[in-house]
């Protein structure tokens, strides 16, 4: 088989990708597009969904301009994507209700509490894998649904759907072909709070409780299809550019697969826009007794689905951005770097950005953002510092939450994303977690595992086996800290943590 590439349009909370990968894994070509973070009140967050679609577009043909190849050379597209966002939509004229409610967004909370006060957490959590919170979808939907009156009648009438990033873009750029194709995969779905996980299907009682009808809703499969889920096209430059989809993953389980970690016990940990530490825990079910969540890490059709434990922490590449654009402290995120390590600590200041609340393990909506321990010594690097340890100290939480439900202590945490080649970052999460932490020489696997699913669905690649060859460790962070300061500092978070709760 003579050369043949993979591309993964890869839609992230604040830009969207689209990246050239060949057989051997490695990068041809890519490009970026930001979009427009809108905030119409305190702890909402939207996006626009048009102009997501429209970057998509650009950026797939930029990407392919760039690769100097022939569109009909890429074989197969996967699609990774934020997760929990949702977009509501008209099925015949495509525009969309309203603007896509994004995962941070917290305006849920209210019909969550409804529930909740029912007594019926422990039977969400037991149906789903998931802790009641208006992170996920389900709440978004019905918001929606209360709130916005032609989306509400039209989905009365059969003529709306909703789904998650992965659905909406596969639905428009399909329907061009009017063909377009109405579904997400199996690890989207477990986002919805919405699916038995057990059962991998839609639940009527769930359904019920929310008051949403199944028909708005997309059809669920496998991440790994053994046939294509749809075709679309595009045009550039009086070039046809064929996309044939054949693989999706949520991006941080897109991650967990473009790591190879394919077997129970491996582990990885994503620091984008948020933090995602996920664990294959085997085709076996279970659940957490501290504060995770329990989802789909991938399936291949006709094949057991694959669960993970998962710990999410709602802010960290965001705080960065945060400081830079609303605190104006830096100008660019690597000055953040540059700034935290010209001083040996944070000076005892604490950084808590539960900007929307604590997610994983603590699961505190009411949390508010803080800043702790302050003194005349503090200075701007000081604080830079802190913002970088904030993040280190959740995945910290979350590492030993994931270690205590999974009985297996881990020897070794693979991480990737944008903040991971911080290089101060991973050497003060090495510190924290007291366990070496690796680094791939490609930290771009979310993409990369997306492009696997789509590669393994069109022979691209014959196997999971031939996927772990890819993996090349590229730096490794050994502790360094001593074990009484690791500690005090640790006493000191969570210290801050009680500080940041009750606000609300």
């Amino acid at each position: 088989m003579g050369q043949k590439y993979v591309g993964t349009l890869d839609q992230g909370t604040t830009s969207s990708r689209f990246i050239i990968f060949n057989r051997q894994g490695k990068i041809v070509s890519q490009y970026q597009l930001e979009h427009e973070q809108i905030y119409p009140k305190p702890g909402w967050v939207e996006h626009n969904p048009l102009q997501i679609l429209k970057n998509c577009k650009t950026v797939i043909k930029k990407a392919i301009e760039l690769a100097s190849i022939e569109p009909t050379d890429i074989c197969s597209v996967g699609i990774t994507n934020q997760r929990e966002t949702i977009v509501a939509w008209n099925k015949i004229t495509g525009e969309p209700y309203y603007n896509a409610i994004v995962w941070q967004d917290m305006r849920g909370k209210e019909v969550l509490d409804k529930l909740l006060s029912q007594g019926l957490e422990k039977k969400i959590h037991k149906k789903t894998g998931l802790i009641p919170a208006p992170y996920f979808s389900a709440s978004k939907i019905k918001w929606l649904l209360d709130n916005v009156k032609e989306f509400k009648q039209d989905a009365k009438k059969g003529n709306a759907i909703v789904g998650t990033i992965d659905t909406y873009l596969l639905w428009n750029l399909t329907s061009e072909n009017q063909n377009a194709v109405h579904l997400t995969d199996v690890t989207n779905a477990s986002r919805y709070m919405l699916m038995d996980i057990s059962k991998l299907k839609w639940d009527d009682e769930l359904l019920e409780l929310f008051s949403i009808p199944k028909s708005i809703l997309p059809k669920i499969v496998a991440s790994i299809p053994k046939e294509p889920y749809g075709v679309g096209e595009l045009k550039s430059k009086n070039k046809k550019i064929p996309l044939v989809f054949s693989g999706i993953l949520g991006d941080q389980q897109a991650a967990l697969f473009g790591q190879a970690c394919f077997y129970k016990g491996q582990s990885k940990c994503t620091y984008g826009t948020g933090g995602f530490l996920l664990m294959n825990i085997g085709e076996k079910l279970a659940f957490s007794n501290n504060g995770l969540l329990t989802t789909v890490a991938y399936q291949i059709e006709g094949e057991p689905p694959v669960y993970a434990f998962e710990g999410s922490i709602a802010v960290a590449g965001s705080l960065v951005q945060w400081v830079r654009d609303n605190l104006e402290m830096i100008n660019s995120a690597p000055e953040i770097d540059k700034l935290a390590a010209s001083v040996a600590d944070s000076g005892d200041v604490y950084f808590v950005p539960a900007f929307a609340g604590l997610f994983a393990p603590h699961w505190k909506p009411n949390a508010r953002g803080v800043i702790c321990g302050l003194t005349g010594y503090a200075t701007k690097a000081h604080i830079c510092r802190a913002v970088l340890e904030a993040t280190a100290f959740q995945v910290y939480d979350l590492f030993t939450a994931i270690s205590e439900d999974s009985g297996i202590d881990l020897p070794v945490l693979k991480v990737d994303g944008g903040m991971s080649v911080s290089e101060i970052l991973m050497q003060i999460q090495a510190d924290f977690l007291s366990a070496p932490v690796v680094r791939p020489t490609m930290i771009e696997t979310t993409a990369l595992g997306a492009a696997y699913a789509a590669g393994l669905c069109t022979s691209v690649w014959k196997s999971l086996d031939e996927l772990v060859v890819h993996q090349k460790v590229g730096k490794k962070y050994t502790p360094k800290m001593k074990n009484a300061t690791r500690l005090e500092k640790i006493m000191g978070w969570h210290k801050a943590i009680e500080r940041s709760l009750g606000w609300v």
